[in-house]
């Protein structure tokens, strides 16, 4: 029931009352896995920022899996390296959207916060590739025959571009500060190489079995990582 402003007392802020009410009723208590990551990351604000990752919640990590999932039954029914081809490309749009103002409900907050923006950014990007590294093994694993040494390097060898697409996809959603712009860029970038795979090897898991290639996904990841830590720097002067 709201108060007219004639009836109000002259010397209280309603609105800063009403706030207040807000912030205890919509106050969220932290879960066990987040006071598990609190009393690992030790920093509550930290834990906070990194459970609530866009690209981490229920909703995407459900479409990963069912993406991945159909990667898998593709691999066994074609004999094609779907998911080794399909887990890169995903990594990379769920990295770019890992953080970042538009796609972050939690941005201003995190802004606000004494963890510098650099640490929230790597924590969740660390937290993301680790995830979607494990949910693209399982899938590999599930679809690849072990016993063939061929497939044991397709079920690994896409770690490296993984690793490459994925950072290439934070630098550019980080330079930009657009996250769809990261995703397209990571995206294009790995399709561009598996296409140039194709041609040059004669098939498309060329991308990642070629060893060949692995140094240069690495110096690639390298650069655009010195990208990101640039980018995020914190400015002189400005304390946090």
């Amino acid at each position: 029931m709201s108060v007219p402003h004639d009836e109000a007392p002259a010397d209280v802020d309603l609105g800063r009352v009403w706030i207040s009410v807000a912030a205890q009723v919509w106050r969220r208590q932290p879960g066990r896995l987040e006071r598990t990551a609190a009393r690992l990351l030790r920093s509550p604000g930290l834990a906070r920022a990194l459970l609530t990752t866009p690209s981490l919640l229920v909703p995407w990590l459900i479409a990963s899996i069912v993406v991945l999932a159909a990667g898998a039954a593709a691999t066994l029914g074609s004999g094609q390296p779907v998911v080794a081809l399909l887990a890169p490309a995903l990594a990379a749009a769920a990295i770019a959207f890992a953080y970042g103002p538009g796609v972050d409900p939690a941005w201003e907050l995190s802004c606000s916060m004494a963890v510098s923006d650099r640490m929230v950014l790597l924590a969740r990007a660390l937290a993301v590739f680790a995830l979607n590294a494990a949910l693209g093994l399982a899938a590999s694993a599930v679809s690849t025959l072990p016993a063939s040494g061929a497939a044991a390097a397709v079920t690994f060898g896409w770690l490296v571009p993984m690793t490459a697409v994925c950072a290439l996809a934070l630098a550019v959603a980080t330079v930009t500060r657009s996250a769809s712009a990261g995703a397209a860029a990571g995206v294009a970038a790995w399709l561009i190489t598996v296409l140039s795979g194709r041609v040059a090897g004669g098939h498309f898991g060329a991308a990642v079995t070629d060893t060949v290639l692995f140094l240069p996904y690495l110096a690639i990841g390298a650069g655009c990582a010195v990208v990101v830590l640039y980018a995020t720097r914190i400015p002189r002067g400005i304390l946090r």
